[in-house]
């Protein structure tokens, strides 16, 4: 290995790789999803956060143990061709790909309808454009740029969060809304059961996204095998946290979720009644710069998943596996993955959201299988202690996102196979009708 190539470097600590994966998150977009979701679950919004909260806890589980055995920039990639075989690793990181670069893609749809909205005299592809541009420079100038800019809009959404808090509680105590702080409608709902829930359950553990983003990162954090588990948890937590808490004080200040105008615009009904214009004003500039935060994070994530997969000769190294010199960044994929993201100048967001549903849960459940297969089976871990760990607690979790995945919609299976289709396709090329295997990761540790 020549020893003057550039490299990923070793620059993120804990606190970073949180505010990252929180940020990839985009906590606050419960607001944007709020009145879809409450008619789903007949009121029982909180719940069924818990629920999926619950389930990715699981899922976090897995990731932060194949974390500590392989810390390298593949992340689900990595661990399912190393646990399970190359051509199912090579397969999940096909799949996972859906997530990380659709994602910018959506975060483009999502600015760019609000920008129309509010300046209808300028076309929706000039904020396409510039948003596209903007994520794209930073993600090119350097993980620590791209930290410290998601930082800061990170803190405008706990922002939205409080006020809206505050405003919620304020309103409460005059008697708006349900007119108490304590109320147990979010939770318990007489007139819903457990299969309206176990329907947007799905739906809701895409809220999570961000925890398995920041594995990307484990060639650029300090003390990877410590740091990297420690930020799974936290950012799981912290973000159901927030979604169960905002859930809550959304529906008990406005108890009669059937009477919005528009379910898809209810959080901005909601805000004007407790917080008036002032309050709508924030949201929506808020809203806005978390697409950033969002798109640079997914952004980012991809990059360095197409760099793994480059590095290793699975795709061509010249392109993928290239790092600037300057910026220790993978140059040739962040542009690529801008690219892509100029595809929500034509594509629909439900034709997006459709592949991402699809790529999730195939690989949270292929995750889950790796934990059983590295530690169970080939390192023989099998205490007491052992079976817990790395048999029962893993087989819950693909257990529960297993279900979950065959419970897609039709269209989310068909988008997410032909896709997945299209991989088999590059894989049987790549290895000569599988009679040659895939080529193996080389761990390398950054300098």
């Amino acid at each position: 290995m020549n020893t003057d190539s550039p490299t990923l470097k070793r620059s993120l600590s804990l606190k970073y790789i949180v505010f990252f994966g929180l940020s990839f998150m985009a906590p606050t977009t419960l607001f944007a999803t709020y009145g879809v979701a409450v008619h789903s679950t007949n009121g029982m919004i909180s719940t069924a956060y818990g629920v999926a909260l619950l389930v990715m806890l699981f899922t976090a589980y897995s990731y932060a143990q194949l974390v500590k055995a392989f810390p390298t920039a593949g992340a689900a990639y990595t661990f399912t061709q190393k646990s399970l075989s190359p051509h199912i690793g090579f397969l999940v990181g096909w799949s996972i790909l859906l997530d990380y670069v659709f994602s910018p893609m959506i975060s483009s749809l999502f600015l760019g309808i609000a920008m129309k909205a509010y300046f209808p005299s300028i076309p929706m592809y000039f904020w396409i454009i510039i948003f596209i541009l903007t994520i794209t420079v930073v993600n090119i100038l350097g993980i620590t740029v791209a930290a410290k800019f998601n930082t800061v809009i990170l803190f405008l959404q706990f922002g939205t969060f409080a006020l809206f808090t505050v405003f919620s509680i304020k309103g409460l105590l005059n008697g708006q809304g349900a007119g108490t702080l304590f109320s147990i409608l979010p939770f318990i709902d007489s007139n819903s059961n457990m299969p309206d829930i176990m329907s947007i359950v799905p739906v809701l553990c895409f809220s999570f996204l961000g925890f398995d983003a920041v594995t990307t990162l484990s060639e650029e954090a300090k003390d990877p095998k410590r740091t990297i588990p420690r930020a799974i948890y936290l950012i799981t937590i912290i973000g159901g946290a927030l979604y169960i808490v905002g859930s809550y004080f959304l529906q008990i200040v406005w108890p009669d979720y059937q009477s919005f105008n528009n379910p898809e615009s209810a959080y901005m009904e909601i805000a004007m009644y407790v917080g008036g214009n002032f309050l709508i004003s924030y949201m929506l500039a808020e809203g806005t710069m978390s697409c950033f935060a969002s798109a640079i994070a997914s952004g980012s994530s991809a990059s360095r998943i197409l760099y793994a997969m480059g590095r290793e000769r699975v795709l061509p190294v010249k392109i993928f596996g290239y790092l600037s010199p300057k910026y220790h960044t993978p140059v040739f994929n962040i542009l690529i993955i801008g690219a892509i993201a100029f595809s929500s100048l034509f594509l629909s967001l439900t034709f997006a959201v459709s592949l991402i549903n699809f790529g999730a849960l195939l690989t949270f459940t292929f995750v889950n299988l790796s934990v059983i297969a590295h530690f169970f089976f080939q390192k023989k871990q099998r205490s007491i202690m052992g079976t817990i760990r790395y048999l029962i607690i893993p087989l819950i979790g693909a257990s529960l996102t297993g279900l979950f995945f065959v419970k897609l919609d039709i269209h989310s299976l068909i988008l997410g196979g032909v896709w997945l289709a299209l991989g088999f396709l590059y894989l049987l090329n790549l290895t000569n009708m599988f009679r040659q295997p895939p080529p193996e990761l080389v761990f390398e540790e950054a300098k």
